[in-house]
């Protein structure tokens, strides 16, 4: 499928993250000499943050993709907190199912859609 709500593909996903992990290494760098452990706390709270208030990260917005209820209705509080977490762990994010959708996003009840 195609358009808003299909799942997008794995360039969309790749560009996101990357966007992500460029902005929390830049201001990791700007603010905490570029520290590992800053750049993955920055990375953590920037996707929070940016899950909390629109439904995804910076890199989401530039990818056009967006972290929606897999049930539908609103996404609601834990799932932005949690997420996060889960992805920094890695191993969540690339355990994933037919649908695309990594482990941390079944943990979760989310599913990353085309906006």
């Amino acid at each position: 499928m195609e358009g808003p709500r299909s799942t997008p593909t794995y360039l969309r996903r790749v560009l996101g993250l990357a966007v992500d992990w460029a902005l929390a290494w830049l201001i990791s760098a700007l603010f905490f000499g570029a520290d590992g452990f800053a750049t993955l706390l920055v990375f953590i709270g920037a996707n929070a943050l940016g899950g909390l208030l629109i439904a995804g990260s910076p890199g989401h917005l530039v990818a056009r993709i967006r972290i929606a209820p897999i049930k539908g209705g609103a996404l609601g509080v834990m799932a932005p907190l949690v997420r996060p977490l889960l992805i920094a762990l890695v191993i969540p994010a690339v355990l994933v199912d037919a649908d695309m959708r990594g482990l941390h996003d079944r943990l979760v009840g989310t599913i990353l859609v085309v906006r």
